[in-house]
Parts: structure tokens; sequence; C-alpha cells
């Protein structure tokens, strides 16, 4: 019997290879469990609605305001500083469009839903078009969570859906997708944040009593507690199930009323601000403990290092501060809630692993640099592809989608495949500002008002200039003007938009 010596520098050379070679197979191989995802979504919560710093210097560097020093979020700043905070992320700029975008990965002016959807009645106002999809989405839309569905995920949602009007199939989110839904229906806000109250049903408003949450009726809890306790056990059920889950966690906080969150009250009582104000900012750091919360309980459950969490706003900001040439409760930015200045536009986005880890498997794949700021425009409907993309799970066919995967811009990068284009259609009335476009492409931004009364009028800001939109420069840039509302007719046509309509007549753009 021949004996091998294995001190042969040749053998020994090849047995290192081959086992360099075996172990690199296995790695390659290796099962990677599918990450779970948060989307914490706050309803009316705009930029500058927490103590992070969103906006930046001309140098991509955060710059504090007053009324980043008046609000308390001290785990929104947490989030920023283990991940990345986006400086312009864009909404729609009333709350259905926007949560419609982010279940189909559409803008408003494709999917239709234009307005925010009335419960009982279709608000299409005097002059919105006759077809606008007031009923809300349905069991047949292609929605972010059936596609995560459908590839094994625990769908989840928690909190305000509003996706459609009562009687209609958007009115129950296990029609759209998701497994378990707790607290949403077709209204848009609470008949009361108090437990006390029945958070509606016992006193309130009982039009807009919260559904479910028996169990919580005549006790001392406020509704955003409530729906963070049952957001918890929800994870800790998907987590005894040996199942990843998707969780949309929708607070109906911060929208009115603004019922005072009595855990936090005290903060404010020296502020000089309105009670209302006061309240609002308890309905803010309420938001915050649960953001806390539900981190703290996804690391006990030592899911924290495959569990990544997009903290955003809806719209811009509704805080009931005064209104002074229209700048308030967004300011430095421009307008707030259902205005087409930036201020209604306009959101807070943070992105991290709960629990930041670059050796663990999902943040090789997503590396979120800690304290990052990232510049570039992102939007509501980047969310759709970005979470397909994070997963690997194939896009949906036959489906169009308006948005772009965020994944590179998540790393902390340019992602130099993307256009800089954000489309809001609202071709209503009955808001702050009515039957308007807006489009903002790059640092250029156009709004084209409806001549529903008058002749068309037009907005021209130059963003990277003027921030804080100062200057309409529509006179002053006539070449400027024409060819962004070229851009804006062409998207308007690209997503086959409907307009507003008046003496049976519809009112398409006009150029200049």
């Amino acid at each position: 019997m021949t004996k091998v010596n294995i001190k042969q520098p040749s053998l020994l050379v090849a047995i290192m290879i081959t086992f360099a070679f075996l172990s690199s197979c296995a790695k390659e191989h290796k099962q990677v469990d599918p990450p779970n995802i948060i989307v914490f979504l706050v309803d009316d919560m705009g930029l500058m609605d927490s103590s992070v710093p969103f906006l930046t210097d001309t140098n991509g560097t955060p710059v504090r305001y007053p009324l980043n020093e008046y609000y308390r979020t001290p785990n929104m700043e947490t989030l920023a500083k283990q991940g990345i905070r986006f400086s312009n992320f864009y909404a729609h700029s009333v709350c259905s469009p926007t949560r419609a975008s982010i279940m189909t990965g559409q803008t408003s002016a494709r999917h239709r839903v234009t307005n925010w959807v009335n419960a009982e009645n279709n608000n299409r106002t005097k002059f919105g078009p006759s077809q606008w999809n007031w009923e809300g989405l349905n069991k047949s839309s292609v929605t972010l969570p059936r596609v995560l569905q459908q590839n094994g995920y625990r769908t989840i949602h928690v909190g305000k859906a509003h996706f459609g009007p009562i009687g209609f199939e958007g009115e129950d989110p296990t029609n759209l997708g998701f497994d378990v839904n707790i607290g949403g229906s077709s209204i848009g806000h609470p008949g009361s944040y108090y437990g006390k109250d029945g958070f509606g049903h016992i006193k309130g408003n009982k039009s807009r009593a919260v559904p479910g949450l028996e169990k919580y009726h005549g006790k001392d809890i406020f509704l955003t507690e409530a729906l963070t306790l049952e957001a918890n056990a929800m994870i800790t059920q998907a987590k005894e199930d040996n199942k990843p889950f998707f969780l949309y966690m929708s607070h109906y906080a911060v929208h009115a009323p603004f019922h005072s969150d009595p855990r936090f009250a005290a903060h404010y009582e020296d502020s000089g601000k309105s009670p209302q104000a006061q309240a609002y900012a308890t309905l803010v750091e309420g938001i915050d403990k649960s953001l806390g919360d539900i981190i703290t309980h996804v690391k006990s459950l030592g899911l924290g290092e495959n569990t990544l969490i997009l903290f955003m706003g809806d719209n811009g900001s509704d805080a009931p501060l005064p209104i002074v040439e229209d700048y308030s409760s967004s300011e430095p930015l421009k307008g707030k809630k259902g205005n087409h200045w930036e201020g209604g536009m306009r959101v807070p986005f943070i992105a991290s692993w709960v629990s930041p880890d670059e050796n663990a498997d999902s943040q090789e794949k997503l590396a979120i640099p800690a304290g990052g700021i990232q510049n570039q425009m992102g939007t509501v409907i980047d969310l759709f592809p970005s979470l397909c993309d994070i997963t690997g799970i194939d896009l949906p066919e036959k489906h169009t989608l308006d948005g772009f995967t965020l994944r590179s811009q998540l790393e902390g990068n340019h992602n130099k495949t993307r256009n800089e284009l954000f489309l809001n259609h609202f071709p209503h009335g009955v808001h702050r500002s009515d039957y308007f476009t807006s489009l903002v492409n790059g640092h250029w931004k156009v709004v084209y008002h409806y001549p529903v009364k008058e002749n068309p009028r037009y907005e021209l800001f130059n963003l990277k200039d003027d921030p804080f939109e100062t200057t309409n420069l529509a006179n002053a840039e006539p070449e400027q003007l024409k060819l962004m509302i070229a851009t804006l007719k062409e998207q308007l046509q690209n997503t086959q938009a409907l307009y507003p309509e008046k003496d049976s007549i519809t009112l398409k753009l006009t150029m200049p």
C-alpha cells in the first residue's frame, strides 16, 4: 500500500485550493433568510415635525431650524444616526393618493386615486374628473403586500388604511394582500384617540370610530400605544410561526383631532404655543415612543439584524401653527399639507436595519451607512420596486411601475439610472391648493393651475437657488417655463391622467 505524504508542497497546495473552493461554494449557496420589513408610516407628518434635521445646506450638511428644537423624537434621532435619511423625499400632498402609491408603485395620475377618499360620498368636487378612482384599490389591484404574501411573507396591516370607501373592496386591507388587519377601514382619522372613549365608539366622532380594539375600550390608553401593542404581538406571532413578516405600521397620529397624549403633555406646557400645537407635539412624541417600542421588541426577539425599517410621512405637515404669508408648520419650506409648494409634499424618510451589523447576511447585501445623508430625490412610488429588489422578488409582469429601486441610494450612492421627476397631480378642489398639477424635475419645479375660474396660472421655481420658493420665475424665465410645461404635459400623457372638467369640457394643459 502506497503511503501518501501530505507534506509534499504540490499536494498540500492542491488540498488548500480545493478546500478554499468548496468553502467559497458553500458560502455562495448559503441560504439567507428573507429580511423582515417594517414600513412605519405616520399620517400627516411633515419634514419639520421632528428633532431630526432633514433639510441640508448647499454642501449637503443637515441644518437645524426652530421647529427641530420644538419637537422631541429621540428614537428618530437614533434611527437616523444608525441609518440614512433623505433630505428630498417626496409624497403626494394628501393622504389617499400617497397610500395608493405605496401599495402600487404608481404615481397618483396613473392609479387615479387623486384625492383623499371620503368614506361615504364621492368627493370629486365641483370641477374634478368624473372618472377619478373614488372606489380606490380592490382585489384585482397589484399591490406590494400581495406580492410579498405570494412569496411567503406574513403581511400585517396595523392602523389607518384609507384605501377605499365604505362598501367597496378597498375598505378592507385583507382584500389587498394583507393576512392581518388591525384597526384599518375606510376612515381617514380616528373618532377619538382615547381608550376611555372607545376610540370613537363610546364618545367622540362615532362615524370615524376605529374598528376592532374592543379590549382597550374604556381603558386609560392612547390609540398610538394600543396599535403598538398589537403590532408587537403580530411580530411575535410571525416569529413563532417561522414566517418573515411585512409590517405596514400605519399610525392614525398625527392627524386631527389633535387630542393631547397625556404621557407627554408636561413637556410642552411652557412652550408658549397654543394648546392645539402642544397637543400636536404630544402626538409626535407618542409616535416616536411607538417607534422605539417596536425596535426594542424586534431586538428582544433576536430579529434586529434581519429587519429593515423604513420610517416616513404621507404628506406635508398639518400641525396647527399660524400661517404667515404661506409659511407655517413646514417652515422654512413654503406651505403645508394640501398645498402645491414643497411644504405640502416633502416628508421625512429614514432607512435603517434595526440592529446594524455589517457581518449579518442581509446587511452584506444591503449595506446602509451609519449617519448617512442622501440628497438625491426619493419618492413614495419607489417603495414597491425597492422592496422587491431588496427581498429578491421578481417584479410582477404586466404591471406598470413609475418608481425606481432605492437600493443604491440606501447604500449612500447616487443612482445615475433614475430620473429626477416627481409628478403631483391634484385635479380637485376644496383643499388648501385647488385644481393643480406640479412637477419637480431636478432643481426646477413648475406648477400649473387649471382655469376653473380664470385663465391658467403658472409658477416656476429654481429649487437650487430658491429652495423655499420665495420667487416665482414664470415671467422672468419664459423659455424654461415652456420647457417645464412641455415636460409636465408629456408626463400627464404618459400616465393617462384625468383632468378637471368644466361645462363638459376637459381642461387639459395650455402652453404659456
